[in-house]
């Protein structure tokens, strides 16, 4: 079992029969003498997304949970239900829609570099590359001397995904996207 100051981004643990994915560790050291140092820590209850914080001193114990990561692929999508593929065995995991909704807008066809949080061969969750790359399929036309100036506008992608643009981009084009955030980032 690790203790508080081991906890990282991306940890998961149990509280109170609850399973909880380390989203920050705020740590803070007291200025006073004999003051412990205290890890204030932001939780994402799994597999359905509440938020729950805690303030933990260095040498708290938190239960950790036998937490599996492998490497998947979107198979496909049949009602509200989810089947992806392992990469290395072939097996497939089922998920709910609900479980991974936030991920939703970023999944698409041939998307690659997916991870799947298992506990006991059940999804809880799943850790998408970083950046992805879409296609705009719909935008209004932005303005010829536009590259200089900060001003968006919104487009739709490929798979659905809307989002702001800088003025300059073109439907057919590809940019590229933070996972974290849903922001542009740049053309592909």
């Amino acid at each position: 079992m690790p203790r508080a100051s081991e906890l990282r981004k991306g940890h998961v643990v149990e509280i109170s029969g609850t399973l909880y994915r380390v989203l920050h560790v705020d740590v803070r050291s007291p200025s006073s003498r004999g003051a412990q140092t205290l890890y204030k820590v932001r939780f994402n209850q799994l597999p359905h997304g509440g938020k729950r914080e805690e303030t933990y001193t260095g040498d708290d114990v938190v239960t950790s949970v036998a937490l599996e990561r492998r490497q998947v692929s979107l198979l496909y999508r049949e009602g509200n239900v989810y089947t992806f593929m392992d990469q290395e065995d072939y097996s497939q995991y089922s998920v709910e829609e609900q479980i991974i909704s936030e991920q939703l807008a970023f999944l698409s066809d041939g998307l690659g570099g997916i991870n799947a949080m298992l506990v006991d061969d059940q999804i809880i969750g799943l850790e998408l590359p970083t950046t992805i790359v879409l296609e705009i399929v719909e935008c209004i036309p932005g303005m010829q001397a536009a590259s200089a100036t900060g001003r968006t506008k919104p487009a739709k992608c490929i798979n659905g995904y809307q989002l702001q643009v800088p003025e300059y981009i073109k439907e057919g084009e590809k940019v590229r996207i933070n996972t974290e955030t849903g922001k542009f980032i740049s053309r592909d």
